[in-house]
């Protein structure tokens, strides 16, 4: 069955263990994303960290992500909208498209000022969403 977002998501009932796992996963995800000495390992980290927020978060939601092409800008729509905080689209969304720069434009560099303020705004965005799945 699918639901609002079409294609992009399934309603499906996860287990807590399941959910968890997906939490656990983004803060495996953020705690080398804090550590890591590069700044592009950092960011690479990091917005790993912040799409698996997202799944963790959509699970608990009763939503499976599925990937297709556009499913994260999706994500973070969807985070956004659940936290109530626009600035996950907007920000997640710029990581985003430094991501894909550098996948597939030729490389984008990564600063520290830049990794390390993108850190910060994951890491909260990961405190957001754990204290909102403790609500539920």
């Amino acid at each position: 069955m699918t639901v609002a977002g079409g294609e992009f998501f399934q309603k499906l009932k996860f287990s807590n263990e399941e959910i968890q796992k997906r939490f656990d996963g983004a803060r495996r995800d953020l705690e080398i994303a804090a550590k890591d000495p590069f700044s592009e390992v950092r960011f690479t980290y990091g917005y790993q960290a912040l799409i698996k927020t997202g799944t963790a978060l959509l699970a608990r939601e009763g939503l499976k992500v599925r990937s297709i092409p556009g499913h994260h800008v999706k994500i973070l729509e969807r985070m956004s909208e659940i936290l109530k905080d626009p600035d996950i689209l907007a920000l997640g969304n710029g990581m985003r498209m430094k991501r894909n720069q550098d996948l597939y434009g030729g490389g984008e560099l990564i600063t520290e000022k830049e990794a390390t303020d993108y850190v910060a705004f994951v890491r909260k965005v990961f405190k957001l969403a754990e204290e909102k799945k403790l609500k539920l």
